[in-house]
C-alpha cells in the first residue's frame, strides 16, 4: 500500500513537541510501516532536542524516509533529493539525510557517487541518529545501515505528528522471511521478528487514554506474528488481535498486511467474534496464475487463494477485501493474464492496488528470471486490469446504496467544511452532513449515492 506523499503536520500535537533548539523537516514515502517508522524517528529526535517544522528552507536537518519497492518510487525520491540539495547550497550548514529502505540499498551511491546526502540510516539503525547527526555536523558523511535480528523499537513511544488524532499505526513486527522472488523488502528490512505483546498493549492503552478511536496493527506479514520469550505459551496473531480488541470495546482495530499462505481460520474466527475488529482484510493476490505465483515464490496456488477468500466470506459475509496485483511478471503469457482478470472478476475485490512489474536489483527474479514481457504489453495488461477493477468497485459501491453503516468521523470533507468524512468498518470512505457531530464520534449513516472513490450518505 503506497502512500508516497509528505506528511501533513498535526499542529496541536506539533506544539507539544516543539521545545527543541534545532529544527527538522521530514518527508515520508512508501508504506504504512514507513509512516510508523517516521513517528519513531521523531520521538528519538525530540529526545535529542529537535523540534519539527513545515518549511524545509528553515530546517537544520532534512530527512526523507524512503521506499524501494518500485522503481518509480525511487525516481520520485531522487527528484526530491535534488531539491534538497539546492536548499543546502543556499545553507551549507543544513544536514540532509536519507532513512529507510533506499538508505540500505543505495548507501554508497547516495553518499559518495552522487553526493546528495550527508547521512544514510537504515530501518534498524534509527537509535543511532543522534550520533550520526553529530558526526555529519563536523563535515563527515555518516552511515549506519546494519540490519538487526532483534530491533523492534518496542519501548519507544512514537510521536504521532501526522495523526488526525483519531487513527494511529502500531507496529507489531518488523522484517519479512517470505522471500518472494520479486520483492526487495527482506533485503532492506531484514529478517522477521515480532514485538513483545505487552509493549504493544501498553502503546494501545496510551493511545486510548489520548483519545484515539482506531489503531492499525502493522507488519509485513501480520499472520506470522509470534511471541514466546517470557510468556508461558506462544502468543500468535489471532491471540494478539483478541488482546487488543478486549482493551476497549469502543476502539476499532485494523491490521495490515495478511499473507494468503499464512492466514488461519483462528484469525477469521477472532475477527468474527469481536465487533470492534474491522471487517476488512488487505489480501494480496499478485497473480491469478498458479505458474506465475510459483515463479513469484508466493507459496500458494490460485485454488488456495480462492479457498481463503471463500473462508473469509464464510466467517464474515460482510467483510471487504482489497488486494495487490502485479501484471507482466517474467514470462507471463496472455492466457495467464486472462487468469488474473478472471480471479479479479470472481473475487469482486472492493479495492485493488495494481502495478506493472518493476524489476528490483538483487532480488531472486532479477538474478534468475528475465524481465521479458515488453513494456507496451505490460501497459496494456495493466490498463485492462484497472478498467475491470474500476467496474467491479463501482458495482460493489452500488450494492452499498440503501444500507446503513456505523461510521467513525475522522474530519471534515476535503471539498466542504460543512460535511464530515469517515470510514466504515469495511474501510470505505463516507461523506455526509451531521450538524451536531464532532470528530471521533461514531454515527449511523445511510448510503444514498456514490462517486468513483467515495460513498455519499445521510445521518440516520
Amino acid at each position: 500500500m503506497i502512500i508516497s506523499k509528505p506528511y501533513q503536520l498535526d499542529h496541536e500535537k506539533l506544539l507539544k513537541n516543539n521545545s527543541g533548539n534545532r529544527s527538522v523537516y521530514i518527508e515520508t514515502y512508501g508504506c504504512q510501516m514507513n509512516v510508523a517508522d517516521s513517528e519513531v524517528v521523531m520521538s528519538i529526535l525530540a529526545d535529542s532536542g529537535f523540534r519539527q517544522i513545515e518549511q524545509m528552507e528553515q530546517a537544520d536537518l532534512i530527512l526523507v524516509n524512503t521506499c524501494s519497492i518500485r522503481e518509480n518510487a525511487e525516481q520520485r525520491i531522487r527528484g526530491r533529493l535534488g531539491e534538497f540539495k539546492r536548499v543546502k547550497n543556499a545553507n551549507p550548514q543544513l544536514i540532509v539525510g536519507v532513512i529507510g529502505c533506499m538508505a540500505e540499498r543505495l548507501k554508497e551511491k547516495l553518499l559518495e557517487q552522487e553526493k546528495l546526502v550527508d547521512i544514510v540510516v537504515g530501518p534498524d539503525a534509527y537509535r543511532d541518529l543522534p550520533r550520526l547527526i553529530s558526526q555529519a555536523e563536523t563535515g563527515q558523511t555518516a552511515i549506519n545501515v546494519l540490519l538487526s535480528r532483534e530491533e523492534t523499537y518496542a519501548e519507544i513511544a512514537p510521536v504521532r505528528y501526522a495523526s488526525n488524532g483519531i487513527s494511529a499505526f502500531v507496529s507489531i513486527m518488523r522484517g519479512c522471511d517470505n522471500m518472494c522472488s520479486y520483492c526487495i523488502v527482506p533485503f532492506t528490512r531484514g529478517r522477521e521478528r515480532s514485538r513483545d505483546p505487552e509493549t504493544i498493549l501498553v502503546e494501545v492503552r496510551t493511545l486510548i487514554e489520548q483519545g484515539f478511536k482506531e489503531v492499525t496493527l502493522l507488519g509485513q506479514n501480520v499472520d506470522k506474528y509470534s511471541w514466546k520469550k517470557d510468556e508461558p505459551e506462544q502468543v500468535n496473531f489471532a491471540q494478539l488481535l483478541a488482546k487488543v480488541a478486549e482493551l476497549a470495546p469502543e476502539l476499532r482495530v485494523r491490521f495490515s498486511t495478511s499473507y494468503p499462505q499464512d492466514m488461519t481460520d483462528q484469525v477469521l474466527e477472532t475477527m468474527a467474534k469481536y465487533p470492534n475488529i474491522c471487517k476488512h482484510i488487505h489480501f494480496p493476490a499478485q497473480s491469478g496464475s498458479t505458474r506465475v505465483l510459483e515463479l513469484m515464490r508466493r507459496g500458494y496456488t490460485r485454488e488456495w487463494y480462492m479457498s481463503r477468500v471463500e473462508a473469509i466470506k464464510r466467517f464474515m459475509p460482510d467483510c471487504a477485501i482489497s488486494t495487490d496485483v502485479i501484471t507482466g511478471f517474467s514470462s507471463e503469457t496472455e492466457a495467464e493474464h486472462q487468469e488474473t482478470l478472471s480471479l479479479i472478476e470472481w473475487a469482486e475485490f472492493d479495492l485493488a492496488f495494481m502495478f506493472a512489474y518493476s524489476e528490483r536489483p538483487n532480488t531472486y527474479a532479477h538474478r534468475n528470471l528475465p524481465d521479458d514481457v515488453p513494456e507496451a504489453v505490460k501497459s496494456r495488461r495493466l490498463t485492462e486490469i484497472i478498467e475491470l477493477q474500476n467496474k467491479i468497485s463501482e458495482k460493489v459501491k452500488q450494492k452499498d446504496i440503501g444500507q446503513t453503516f456505523e461510521v467513525l468521523i475522522e474530519g471534515t470533507s476535503k471539498k466542504s467544511n460543512e460535511q464530515w468524512h469517515g470510514r466504515t468498518s469495511q474501510n470505505k470512505t463516507v461523506v455526509f452532513t451531521a450538524p451536531n457531530a464532532k470528530k471521533g464520534d461514531y454515527v449511523k449513516v445511510k448510503i444514498r449515492g456514490a462517486t468513483q472513490a467515495t460513498l455519499l450518505g445521510e445521518l440516520v
